[in-house]
C-alpha cells in the first residue's frame, strides 16, 4: 500500500497496523505469562502497585514499580535517540528503534519465569519506545501501544462529526477505532497464544515489528523519507 502524500512510511496505516498488533501483544504477553504485570498500561501497574504498598505487600508492589520506571526510562532513551539519530541516512531512526525493540524482545523470549521482574522492565522499556517514536497515522497523532487516547479521539471525532458531518473528521474517527480494533486484535492473540507456546511467544512480537521495519524502506513519495 503506498503512503498519502506527505505522510512517512512510519507513519502510514499499513505500517502502523503491525506496530499496534505487537504492542497489543506485549501486554496480553505479559500479563498472562509474567505475574500479570502490564506492559505498557502503567495505570493498571500503579493502581495495583498502590493497593500492594497499601496493604503493607511491598515485595509484590515493587514488580510494578519497576515496569513504571523502565517506560520512563524508555521514553528517554527514544527521544535521545532521535536528537543522536536523525539524521543517519542508511536507514531511519525510527528503524534503529525498532531494531532496538526486536533485540530486547528477543532476549526476553528466553528469561525464565523467575526473571519475570526483569523481563516485564525490559518489555515496558521497549514499549515505551516505541510510543516516544511513534505518535502519528496518516498525519492524526495517536499511541501505538494503549487505547485510552485513541479512544478519546475517536469518541470525540464522532461527536464533531455527528454536529458538523465533515467527512474528513469522520475519516479521522475511522482511523482511530480501527488502531483500536487492531490492539485488540494483537492482544486477544497475545492472550490465547502466550500460554500455549511460553516464554517464546514474544518472539511474535519480533516478525510484527520486522515486518514494520522492512515497510520502512518504503520512500516518501515526496521527501524520500521513511
Amino acid at each position: 500500500m503506498k503512503p498519502e502524500k506527505n505522510i512517512r512510511m512510519s507513519e502510514c496505516f499499513i505500517t502502523v497496523v503491525f506496530l499496534v498488533l505487537s504492542g497489543g501483544f506485549q501486554d496480553a504477553y505479559t500479563y498472562f505469562m509474567r505475574n500479570h504485570v502490564f506492559s505498557n498500561a502503567q495505570t493498571g501497574n500503579l493502581v495495583i502497585m498502590g493497593e500492594r504498598f497499601m496493604t503493607g505487600r511491598w515485595r509484590e508492589g515493587l514488580m510494578y514499580l519497576f515496569p513504571l520506571c523502565s517506560f520512563a526510562l524508555g521514553v528517554i532513551v527514544a527521544e535521545q535517540f532521535e536528537g543522536h539519530f536523525s539524521k543517519t541516512k542508511s536507514i531511519s531512526w525510527w528503524q534503529g528503534i525498532v531494531l532496538m525493540e526486536m533485540l530486547i524482545l528477543f532476549v526476553v523470549g528466553f528469561m525464565p519465569e523467575k526473571l519475570n521482574t526483569i523481563a516485564t522492565s525490559m518489555v515496558s522499556f521497549s514499549c515505551a519506545m516505541q510510543v516516544q517514536s511513534f505518535r502519528k497515522v496518516n498525519n492524526y497523532p495517536y499511541a501505538s501501544t494503549m487505547i485510552i487516547g485513541n479512544m478519546r479521539s475517536a469518541a470525540s471525532s464522532l461527536s464533531e462529526y455527528i454536529r458538523n458531518r465533515n467527512r474528513e473528521v469522520l475519516k479521522r474517527s475511522a482511523t482511530y477505532f480501527g488502531i483500536i480494533f487492531v490492539f485488540f486484535i494483537g492482544a486477544g492473540f497475545g492472550g490465547v497464544l502466550s500460554p500455549k507456546i511460553g516464554m517464546g511467544a514474544i518472539w511474535i512480537s519480533d516478525i510484527l515489528l520486522f515486518i514494520a521495519f522492512l515497510l520502512m524502506f518504503e520512500k516518501n513519495n515526496k521527501n524520500g523519507e521513511s
